[in-house]
């Protein structure tokens, strides 16, 4: 499956004052879904909504859905790099519209001085999924796996700068509860380059470092 991000720019920043204490939140519409987006991607409904809830469920209704800050290249959550925890996802008919709480973590006190010097943020999500091509618009299957409704990136000076690279080189492979990278591109290549003599000396070392990878 490859590594899929979709970025939303549309949120705006809330500040809750408690007992003296000030904390910082993200709003907006996190997920969408029956229209195609600026990536040429489309999350069917059902697909997606069924991943939501699972996400709700293990996740967010469990104090666990954690967002970094930055845009990360891997399906897992690096708590080094967590800055924000998703609190509330509901369906308006359209969106999937997150609230998000800034942490009092290094990243998550770096999100909030961006925020407070006046920077424009968006939110992008991150997930694991194959895709099928129709009639131009790459459909996500209901092997979609969402890591995260929402890292916290910055505005990119082109739209859509930040999900382009989907890692279309790389596949990752859920192994013991582990995303495990799998780079398919690089080991179609040393297979063809390799001579006949050597294609199976190749092809067992390339599954060892699978296997060393696990």
């Amino acid at each position: 499956m490859k590594l899929i991000k979709e970025l939303v720019e549309s949120v705006s920043y809330l500040v809750e004052e408690k007992d003296g204490k000030k904390t910082m939140f993200i709003e907006g519409p996190f997920l969408v879904y029956d229209q195609k987006n600026r990536n040429g991607r489309l999350y069917e409904k059902n697909v997606l909504h069924k991943e939501v809830n699972r996400y709700m469920e293990d996740y967010v209704n469990k104090n666990r859905a954690f967002g970094e800050l930055g845009h990360p290249e891997t399906p897992t959550i690096n708590l080094e790099r967590v800055s924000h925890l998703i609190t509330h996802l509901h369906d308006n008919g359209q969106h999937w519209v997150g609230r998000a709480k800034i942490l009092e973590t290094p990243m998550g006190n770096i999100a909030k001085n961006l925020i407070d010097g006046g920077a424009q943020l968006g939110v992008s999500s991150r997930g694991m999924g194959s895709l099928v091509n129709k009639n131009g618009v790459n459909v996500v299957q209901p092997d979609f796996h969402l890591a995260t409704a929402a890292d916290i990136v910055a505005d990119p000076s082109a739209p859509g700068a930040f999900v382009q690279g989907i890692m279309e080189g790389k596949e990752w492979m859920l192994v013991n509860n582990v995303w495990t990278e799998v780079n398919i591109e690089e080991a179609k290549q040393e297979i063809v380059k390799a001579s006949r003599k050597d294609i199976e000396k190749v092809s067992l070392r390339i599954f060892e470092n699978f296997i060393r990878k696990l």
